[in-house]
């Protein structure tokens, strides 16, 4: 089968596995994981540090010299009684990225080893995990891709001021990004390095269109992130659906490569002749011909 061939279908069997995968109880409750943590995480701070912080940023926007002109323009309001009233809102506004960004992180963190042992126990219990990569070397590589990316990220900006481009080329880069980290998540604990190596090289095309499509679905969260900070009076329901709807995407994402990568590993390793990778077989009613009731001789018993 040509190695083209090969990939598209690759692809879209992961494709639909990944999506099947997404309405699976323990991948819903991993969706919810980075919820739970960044309301944990607000109510903890809020706990501890609530009251002193909205208490600075009422100092701080009854002393700014320029945020009492702008207050000064609301009439009889006060700059003291509208000061105390949007301070706890602005405290809010801020604190809340800061914790959802925490979320995402436990994300990165947590929910990809979990998938990757969830579709390990279901379709690929039997391929051998060859630990080519440790986690120390795993982050390293995480961070060295993404200062690539970022480099090129600033190197194009100003692409982005040509309208067709702009839909273009950051999704090409995140793309890019996209498939070189979560394609070696997916292999850091069975492939070995030669083999990463092999894969990375041979379906580097469908991979990097995976990555292309995985950022544009991305982009949905992040409409809903936006959309948080314009409709200010929806910003504390918006903001913790923009995280469960990126953790869930991400989900989708990390699954789709997990699900591709393994598949492809195993069928490199059948090419190889590793017969440990073979996946298992049915076994036969009748295994020979004495279970048949007949002797090893082909005569039946007396």
């Amino acid at each position: 089968m040509p190695l083209a061939s090969a990939g598209s279908r690759l692809m879209f069997d992961a494709f639909w596995r990944a999506a099947a995968y997404c309405f699976r109880p323990r991948v819903m409750l991993l969706s919810v994981l980075p919820l739970v943590v960044m309301l944990v995480a607000l109510g903890g701070w809020s706990y501890f540090y609530w009251s002193g912080a909205v208490a600075t940023m009422q100092h701080w926007v009854e002393t700014i010299g320029w945020l009492r002109t702008v207050f000064s323009w609301f009439g009889s309001t006060g700059t003291e009684g509208f000061a105390a009233g949007i301070a706890p809102f602005v405290v809010l506004i801020l604190i809340t990225p800061i914790a959802a960004v925490v979320a995402l992180l436990v994300i990165a963190l947590l929910m990809t080893p979990a998938l990757v042992n969830m579709v390990t126990e279901q379709r690929f219990a039997r391929l051998e995990k060859k630990q080519g990569m440790g986690l120390v070397t795993s982050v390293l590589w995480a961070l060295s891709t993404s200062a690539v990316a970022m480099v090129a990220f600033v190197v194009t900006m100003p692409l982005w001021l040509i309208p067709p481009l702009v839909l273009i080329v950051p999704p090409v880069i995140w793309g890019w990004l996209t498939y070189r980290v979560m394609s070696v998540d997916a292999l850091a604990e069975h492939a070995s390095k030669a083999e990463r190596d092999t894969l990375l090289q041979r379906y580097r095309w469908p991979l990097l269109l995976m990555g292309i499509i995985s950022g544009y679905i991305g982009i949905a969260p992040s409409v809903v992130w936006a959309s948080g900070m314009v409709f200010t009076i929806g910003f504390v329901v918006l903001v913790p659906i923009a995280v469960w709807i990126y953790a869930i995407t991400f989900a989708f994402s990390s699954l789709w490569f997990i699900h591709f990568c393994l598949a492809a590993l195993q069928q490199l390793r059948i090419e190889n002749g590793d017969l440990g990778a073979q996946p298992p077989v049915a076994e036969p009613l009748v295994a020979d011909k004495t279970d048949a009731g007949l002797l090893a001789d082909g005569t039946e018993p007396k």
